[in-house]
């Protein structure tokens, strides 16, 4: 398979067909991610995620705020999927997230999203928060490849995913783009009711990684295939980047690509928490990028940080 050649394409439609008829599957008694649930969501129960047999959407357009290996010149393709299965109490999308804002979409419609974002000239189709729609995902791709979609796919998510469901996107994600948010199971514990978050995003990113190698961008400064990891820095250091940093450059590799995200505020219910009632420091941010390098993270994304002054 050339790089250049979507992974899903290459995959066949009688493979993708089978993949996604296996994930269906899973929705009848809910385990997709490592909550669990065993909701029956074809029956229309709600589990941790508090979604049914249809996904829903919050918006789709092209997205310039991501980073550049995926933006290029027409943007990256984003849907926006509501709810979660994570549920950070600081989510920056709490709407979205907490709230559910959006509407429920068919798979035929969902893959009219993938199809329009590619006839607007974006650069690839971002799936951001997917974790908990991944057969709902699968059902629309097999409907928009028979329709002329050939662009890479990004899953684009917390981490907070289950092996099993990963390998069911083997060889149809191009490009997995997780956050890896906390070291410390008390802080996810805390902010998120998961104390087994970093266990869990230290196996998703392994798998991640296995499938589809590092980061690999082009002659024009894009990307179609690879690993792709994000961290936001918290304040008072309690994402743990040193230790995040240490993890991704001897377990994983030190060629990995990392944005480390200065852009935390305090949103949602994040006052729950007296160390998140707060914005970043430039110095707290500066310390992060510091300890990265120290852990031997060479590929750090290059964008200007805007911090508030408060």
């Amino acid at each position: 398979m050339t790089t250049n050649t979507p992974a899903y394409i290459a995959l066949g439609h009688a493979a993708l067909r089978a993949k996604a008829e296996l994930a269906s599957e899973n929705l009848r008694c809910c385990g997709l991610c490592p909550r669990r649930c065993k909701t029956d969501r074809t029956g229309g129960q709600t589990g941790y995620c508090r979604t049914a047999a249809r996904a829903v959407v919050a918006s789709y357009d092209a997205h310039y705020g991501e980073e550049a290996p995926l933006v290029g010149s027409h943007g990256s393709g984003t849907i926006f999927f509501s709810h979660c299965n994570l549920l950070c109490n600081f989510c920056q999308n709490f709407d979205i997230s907490h709230e559910g804002a959006g509407r429920r979409v068919s798979e035929r419609q969902l893959a009219d999203m993938m199809l329009d974002l590619q006839d607007n000239g974006c650069h690839n189709i971002n799936l951001v928060t997917p974790s908990h729609v991944i057969p709902q995902i699968l059902g629309a791709l097999v409907l928009a490849a028979a329709d002329g979609l050939t662009l890479p796919l990004v899953y684009n998510s917390s981490a907070y995913d289950a092996v099993e469901s990963l390998r069911l996107l083997e060889g149809v994600v191009d490009i997995y783009m997780p956050d890896f948010k906390f070291w410390n199971p008390i802080i996810a514990a805390q902010t998120c009711k998961a104390p087994d978050y970093p266990e869990v995003a230290r196996t998703a990113l392994i798998e991640m990684h296995r499938q589809v190698g590092d980061l690999i961008i082009d002659d024009d400064g894009l990307t179609r295939r690879g690993l792709l990891v994000r961290h936001l820095v918290l304040p008072e250091g309690l994402a743990g980047t040193r230790d995040i940093a240490r993890f991704i450059a001897t377990q994983i590799s030190d060629n990995t690509y990392i944005n480390i995200m200065a852009q935390y505020r305090p949103c949602g219910r994040a006052h729950e928490i007296s160390a998140l009632a707060r914005s970043l420091s430039a110095l707290e941010y500066e310390r992060a990028l510091n300890e990265a390098r120290e852990e031997g993270i060479g590929r750090l994304d290059q964008r200007r940080r805007v911090f508030m002054i408060r």
